[in-house]
């Protein structure tokens, strides 16, 4: 089976190369390709998921490692007079996921979010005070729109399985639209502590917490549910921890690092980050034939008790700016999702979420590409924001005006 899995990994790769889309894992399960079109509204709009693949648990009620929260973001470009400029007041952005109305049947987070975060939550209504539709107002001092804790699942309403769902955004001035795109808002729970937590007669989180309380002389166990980022600080949680313990990615990584080749799987990483048939690294690094290892080294080296989780991320720069040194890439201090470029436009408007570089080998994160300009890719043609054609060549700076 293993050998399948590596075999399988060189023919993506080989597919994808080539120029073919094709949607693996799920085929059955991901939504079509919009019709190619070019921008003609009188706004260009250009989103993103700040993470390639967002995780959840699905079963909430013994252990939590991390709860239904997605985060997009969106910018609106008026494209009606020459120079392009990015739009910040005057309009309204809505945001809505067609296909995933609905959260509360599918997990059971509502009913122990009291227990795990202190909080009753609304039906459909996540961390954040945001649900799967609403309108995304404009990130403070920044020159884009954000929503944050969407409680979107991998399950659509019709009970497929499709971790690419897709949010319809829309930008409205005085209730007229302006413009719209679609873009992915990837989550899943397929988080397989199974393949070695899998002692029988108990459930996955049991032995889990069983084991934790051996090794560690804790009283888990008998203290479901059990938030993971309770005593592990937690970056992506805000979560501070307890004094004296290690964050969790330190945690996770240092202990399962010398364990993983049990797991028997060709991506190590594939085991808790989604996943085998997920593919959270699903972008055309993949289809060059990279791996996670490539930009993150080593499941060691994410767990380096020195490394601050989430923040220090591999850079674009490490790699490209070699290839093209007049270029700027990621912003002084900042990370990819979080920088601009040419115009300021952010980086992951044009080139697509972290992990999910455009052209990927999903269809569904191709959509926004090709329904702007008539195909898949980074967004590189010059009239989905420009009224007419620059003359002056593409700089790839921000300096750039």
């Amino acid at each position: 089976m293993r050998r399948f899995r590596i075999q399988l990994g060189v023919l993506i790769a080989v597919v994808a190369a080539i120029g073919l889309v094709v949607e693996v894992g799920l085929p059955a399960n991901a939504d079509p390709p919009a019709e190619p079109r070019a921008v003609s509204t009188p706004y260009a709009v250009l989103g993103y998921n700040n993470l390639g693949m967002h995780c959840m648990n699905q079963d909430c009620s013994e252990m939590l490692i991390l709860p239904p929260y997605n985060t997009i973001r969106a910018q609106v470009i008026d494209r009606t007079h020459g120079s392009p400029e990015i739009v910040t007041s005057g309009i309204s952005l809505e945001y809505s996921l067609p296909t995933n109305t609905r959260s509360i049947d599918k997990t059971n987070f509502w009913k122990f979010a009291p227990a795990i975060f202190g909080v009753n939550l609304p039906a459909n209504i996540g961390l954040t005070g945001n649900g799967l539709s609403g309108n995304m107002p404009r990130a403070t001092g920044l020159n884009y729109y954000t929503t944050t804790g969407i409680p979107v699942t991998p399950i659509d309403d019709d009970g497929r399985e499709n971790p690419y769902p897709l949010a319809t955004i829309t930008a409205k001035r005085n209730g007229t639209v302006m413009g719209t795109t679609q873009i992915v808002v990837p989550v899943s729970w397929e988080i397989s502590c199974n393949i070695c937590h899998n002692t029988q007669g108990i459930s996955t989180a049991t032995d889990i917490l069983r084991a934790h309380d051996r090794l560690h002389q804790t009283n888990l166990e008998n203290s479901k549910p059990v938030l993971c980022a309770g005593c592990h600080a937690d970056n992506a949680l805000g979560a501070p921890g307890t004094p004296g313990v290690s964050n969790f990615s330190s945690a996770m990584h240092t202990s399962h690092a010398p364990r993983m080749e049990q797991a028997g799987l060709a991506n190590e990483c594939y085991a808790c980050h989604p996943g085998v048939r997920t593919l959270c690294q699903r972008d055309v690094h993949l289809s060059r034939g990279m791996t996670c290892n490539d930009c993150h080294v080593s499941m060691a080296a994410v767990g380096n008790p020195a490394r601050n989780p989430w923040v220090d991320e591999p850079l674009c720069g490490s790699c490209h700016q070699a290839e093209h040194p007049s270029w700027e890439f990621e912003e002084p201090g900042k990370l990819y999702q979080d920088s601009r470029g040419h115009r300021n436009i952010l980086c992951a408007s044009c080139h697509g979420s972290p992990h999910a570089i455009t052209p990927t080998i999903t269809a569904a994160d191709n959509v926004q590409a090709i329904t702007a300009q008539g195909h898949p890719g980074r967004i590189d043609t010059c009239v989905v924001c420009h009224s007419s054609p620059p003359d002056d060549p593409f700089p790839h700076r921000r300096s750039d005006d």
